[in-house]
């Protein structure tokens, strides 16, 4: 009798394993960019345009940026740990699956190419971007970034053509700290190194790369 019971125990238990381990092994539900277009259309265009085209320079270009970190600054707008009064509105009554599937609608956009304003500018711009800057301790972003500031998926974003004026603000405000979602703080701990000047250079040649 005491060998039935513990027959059937050990049976139940090897069932829940079993269970848990294809628990385990199910994948991710993957995203779907078509069921985001309703959020696009709705809430996503006024700011950022129907195919993440922004016009507006204060508001960054989503097309052709890396999903996963689309995904990830929308779950720090939700959360609070990225502080934006608009966006923390707009994330407010997203699902994570609405943030993976927005995540793929953009990255599966097509990026409008950068256009140089200013040669010089920008020129100096190149140099602190691949080569960095030595004497202040400043790392080049191709680094992280890429040659062409495609980035690096998830961790580092796509930066080629986005808009001057948004480049130069979000290095402010991680110059600041305002911006605190970096990991490892790595973003702020390069900004703060970073003159106005410097900022205003990157900001010029980022923009004008496709």
């Amino acid at each position: 009798m005491k060998k039935a019971i513990v027959m059937a125990v050990a049976a139940g238990l090897f069932a829940a394993m079993g269970v848990q381990a294809n628990e385990a092994a199910a994948p991710a539900a993957k995203a779907d960019p078509a069921k985001a277009q309703q959020i696009v259309n709705t809430i996503c265009v006024g700011c950022h345009g129907a195919d993440g085209n922004s016009p507006l320079a204060a508001n960054p270009k989503l097309s052709g940026q890396h999903a996963g970190y689309i995904t990830k600054q929308l779950q720090n707008f939700k959360s609070g740990e990225r502080a934006n009064p608009i966006m923390m509105g707009m994330a407010a009554g997203l699902s994570p699956e609405d943030m993976k599937n927005l995540g793929a609608y953009f990255n599966g956009q097509k990026p409008n190419g950068g256009e140089v304003k200013d040669k010089a500018l920008a020129e100096k711009g190149e140099k602190l971007y691949r080569g960095g800057n030595l004497s202040h301790n400043i790392p080049a972003c191709v680094g992280c970034h890429g040659q062409n500031a495609n980035g690096i998926p998830a961790q580092y974003p796509r930066l080629a053509g986005q808009h001057a004026d948004y480049i130069e603000a979000q290095l402010r405000t991680f110059r600041t700290g305002e911006r605190a979602n970096d990991p490892g703080k790595m973003m702020q701990g390069v900004a703060a190194k970073l003159s106005d000047a410097d900022i205003k250079a990157l900001a010029e040649y980022i923009s004008g790369l496709k």
